[in-house]
């Protein structure tokens, strides 16, 4: 599911991509719904490819996702209620206990947990790293026969 959730440089909130254009991506604003044009100058990213760095290697954001959704409950966190920066880190290293602390800004523990709670409030609580391409590709064999 994450695959098809995009962060937009510029742009605030998370987006769905809806379909594909010449030059460009329809994206649909997760909270609002709203479709918009992205196009090649915008800097993409889809969350299924973000990780976080751990003093082992890297982590699939779709993991530390889970491990928040069992911490919280399936809940928003509140971020303000957790405190200052350190308090954060101190939040953040109870759920991935081995992330880099050098390499892992309060500024990204904060993003991941706005995108968190802005998934959350959009009913996308499934934080799998599969997209529909599989899928796809059976529905177009079988169209093909």
């Amino acid at each position: 599911m994450l695959k098809n959730i995009l962060s937009i440089s510029g742009r605030p909130g998370l987006f769905r991509l809806a379909n594909r254009g010449k030059n460009m991506l329809i994206v649909e604003s997760v909270s609002t719904g709203k479709r918009t044009p992205a196009y090649a100058h915008d800097k993409v990213i889809s969350l299924g490819d973000i990780s976080i760095y751990t003093t082992e290697g890297d982590v699939p954001l779709a993991q530390v996702f889970d491990k928040i959704k069992q911490d919280s409950s399936c809940q928003a966190v509140d971020i303000k209620a957790i405190g200052n920066d350190s308090d954060i880190r101190e939040y953040f290293a109870g759920i991935l206990p081995d992330f880099d602390r050098e390499k892992v800004y309060t500024s990204d523990i904060k993003k991941l947990l706005t995108w968190y709670n802005q998934l959350i409030a959009a009913g996308l609580t499934d934080f799998s790293i599969e997209d529909d391409s599989a899928s796809d590709e059976s529905s177009e064999k079988n169209e093909e026969k």
